[in-house]
């Protein structure tokens, strides 16, 4: 169970998106951050990510794992398909 509200992990959450853009700008890609619900990290990929072979293992291995590593072990990352942004209870 993760000790922090979801409310409490906005902040740091930015931070750590902050810190991976950068990274993902190289190869011409973006990473929005749209929430946090129930311990899960809402993004959505843009740029050259979008349809990418590789954004699966970008989320998986770049994003939740530094989100992992500098916030919570528990904390997952979910991409939200581009026109569901205002939609995130359904997904």
């Amino acid at each position: 169970m993760i000790p922090f509200t979801d409310e409490e992990l906005m902040q740091p959450v930015r931070h750590v998106i902050d810190k991976i853009r950068p990274s993902l700008a190289l190869d011409g890609g973006d990473i929005v951050f749209i929430t946090v619900k129930n311990g899960t990290v809402y993004v959505q990929l843009q740029g050259a990510c979008i349809g990418c072979g590789s954004s699966g293992n970008t989320l998986k291995y770049g994003v939740e794992r530094q989100l992992r590593m500098d916030i919570h072990p528990e904390l997952t990352v979910f991409n939200v398909p581009h026109g569901m942004e205002n939609q995130i209870e359904a997904l």
